[in-house]
């Protein structure tokens, strides 16, 4: 099975399935799980998060390896899951009703 995260990062290999590379794949997804999957994957990649920079600081962003494109799309599905677990424990915003957020533009990976 090949690696889909660069080499170094195996121990957040459970979770390529946050390597999401729209930001409404990212939130379809945060709303499709639950807290549970969502504080399990924070609790693996958050300690990680300075390494993910750091790696990636290690390249330009137009020139990006596709094991380091996947790094950076789990890191902006971190960012995306941070506020649920950290702050309001549901992964909807809060008191938000039928709101959605949709991403004119989209961050390279």
């Amino acid at each position: 099975m090949t690696a889909a995260l660069p080499p170094g990062f195996a121990d957040l290999e459970p979770f390529a399935d946050w390597c999401l590379p729209t930001e409404a794949e990212r939130y379809a997804k945060r709303l499709a799980s639950s807290m549970d999957e969502m504080q399990e994957f924070y609790d693996a990649a958050f300690p990680r998060f300075e390494q993910i920079l750091a790696h990636l600081d290690g390249y330009a962003l137009d020139a990006l390896p596709d094991d380091a494109g996947r790094l950076l799309a789990l890191s902006y599905s971190l960012i995306n899951v941070s506020f649920p677990v950290e702050v309001w424990r549901q992964p909807r915003v809060p008191d938000s009703g039928a709101a959605s957020m949709d991403a004119v533009v989209e961050p390279a990976v």
